[in-house]
């Protein structure tokens, strides 16, 4: 079975995507690192239970790759929002089995960091961005459990979209959490919901 590894911000910057988040959860998140083989960079924020909070954009300081780049990052627009959900897996080749609509797998590194993902060759994940990026860690105290965790704990992610009951139905041999749901709206987007000591934030 697969298991909610974290969610992600996107932004046309990174600036853009930490202040969405900020200012949704009301917590700072913290540098995080640059991504050499996608040319990317991020910020982060621990979470209850685990799970984490990335805030992703593009990185001008290094050279854009030849090839497409993760989470449809190239082509994204608009203001920064909750944009992509990424699953955690044990094997990364079975996975790919399992979903070869969701990519090859891609070996990363990031300082102490070690992971696999699943990519599609052109960095647009289906469903219109909605299915999950799949991610293998090589590593054995990944992100969600060494980052310090804000009061922050997942209520309810919620993906919402034309074919959400065909991804949710794709899904369902590997995928199985009642803190995700999902809902048909001719509109995509996602909505996660956190319970705090001081009430219910809300990132969209």
């Amino acid at each position: 079975m697969f298991t909610l590894d974290h969610v992600a911000v996107a932004g046309e910057t990174l600036a853009e995507a930490v202040a969405h988040g900020e200012a949704a959860l009301g917590v700072p998140l913290l540098p995080g690192g640059e991504h050499a083989h996608y040319a990317t960079h991020n910020h982060l924020l621990g979470l209850e239970d685990g799970l984490y909070l990335e805030a992703i954009a593009l990185d001008p300081s290094q050279p854009a790759p030849e090839y497409p780049r993760w989470f449809g990052l190239d082509e994204f627009t608009g203001a920064a929002r909750l944009d992509k959900w990424i699953l955690r897996c044990d094997d990364i080749a079975a996975a790919q089995d399992a979903f070869p609509e969701a990519g090859a797998p891609v070996h990363l590194t990031r300082g102490d960091l070690s992971w696999s993902m699943l990519v599609p060759p052109d960095g647009r994940l289906p469903f219109g961005g909605q299915f999950p990026a799949i991610i293998q860690w090589h590593t054995d105290t990944p992100p969600g459990m060494t980052l310090p965790a804000a009061a922050l704990r997942l209520e309810r992610l919620t993906i919402c979209g034309p074919d959400v009951d065909d991804l949710k139905t794709r899904l369902a041999p590997v995928f199985d959490d009642d803190r995700v749901a999902f809902r048909t709206r001719p509109e995509r987007m996602m909505e996660a919901v956190f319970l705090t000591g001081s009430g219910r934030r809300i990132l969209t």
